[in-house]
């Protein structure tokens, strides 16, 4: 069997920031948050690394993270491009918005032969998250149903103090397997607690505390690459009617309905680990703490690379 591959999504990165020469580092070596991802999936065990980039930011890509990466790992690049759509579908005049998670991870059908890890290019996960993903994957294969697995992060753990944030609720088995998720996409720590609102605030929804959340760490056999291909249609159907300049077609849902048509068991391997990011320029001090702790506990060399 194919070891398995890091994916690591990163096409949206220059228009959260700014452009990539925008991205501040985390520490005096000017490493990224991308940066101790990497060098956490290398000492789990893996050994190639997919980059999903937007061809525009592809030379500050190489020139910021890349270039620097592909000493220690091997590295390939693949391209999410809006206007990459099924026959007979078009982007949508005034489109801007890339077409979500399912969309950027099906940006590598074709490239990927075995099993893959997913993961966010700016959160930071944790060095247990990477051992227990990459264990999962090298041991498990697809037999009567697809097996999938994910990281499930404690609520509390993955929240900002400083506005809301996007995350799949998860509903979890005694037996440790995903019963559902939904994507919630703003999540805030009020006084009672985690809550969420589709109605712009009018309204909350508390979450209790302990809940699971998925951060974007997943697990998959290549068979979630057809199924992507295969449901993108399906929604551009729906979303192009709907929502055509702003829906999103999200990985989570895709994996909803694979458990929903029982064609999937996902088993959720629970971190105990604190989130980091920087979802908002406050949340920057607070990483820059985190990362500066670790290194003092020994977790991480001053120096990751060379």
């Amino acid at each position: 069997m194919d070891k398995p591959v890091l994916v690591i999504m990163a096409a949206g990165i220059g228009s959260r920031y700014g452009g990539l020469k925008q991205i501040d580092p985390i520490d005096d070596q000017n490493h990224l948050i991308i940066d101790f991802s990497i060098y956490d999936a290398i000492k789990a065990g893996f050994e190639k690394v997919i980059f999903i980039i937007k061809r525009e930011i592809e030379a500050d890509f190489k020139e910021r993270i890349g270039d620097r990466i592909e000493k220690y790992i091997q590295v390939e690049y693949v391209y999410q491009d809006p206007d990459d759509l099924p026959a007979g579908f078009k982007r949508p005049k005034g489109r801007v918005k890339p077409w979500g998670t399912g969309h950027a991870v099906l940006s590598c059908l074709g490239k990927i032969n075995g099993p893959f890890a997913v993961i966010n290019a700016d959160d930071y996960y944790g060095q247990s998250a990477f051992k227990l993903i990459y264990e999962r994957l090298a041991n498990t294969h697809d037999d009567e149903k697809y097996r999938y697995c994910m990281v499930g992060y404690v609520i509390e753990n993955t929240l900002t103090d400083h506005g809301h944030v996007a995350r799949g609720v998860c509903s979890v088995g005694s037996d440790g397997y995903l019963i559902t998720i939904k994507e919630r996409t703003r999540i805030e720590k009020l006084n009672d607690g985690p809550a969420y609102t589709e109605d712009g605030g009018k309204t909350w929804t508390t979450i209790p505390e302990g809940s699971i959340v998925s951060m974007n760490m997943w697990g998959f056999t290549k068979s979630i690459l057809d199924e992507l291909n295969n449901k993108f249609a399906e929604f551009l159907k729906e979303t192009l009617i709907k929502n055509p300049l702003k829906g999103e077609y999200f990985l989570p849902d895709v994996v909803g309905a694979l458990l929903n048509e029982g064609k999937a068991t996902v088993r959720v391997l629970k971190s105990l680990d604190k989130w980091y990011g920087v979802t908002y320029k406050e949340d920057k001090e607070v990483v820059v703490s985190a990362i500066a702790r670790f290194k003092e506990n020994g977790i991480y060399p001053e120096k990751l690379w060379g």
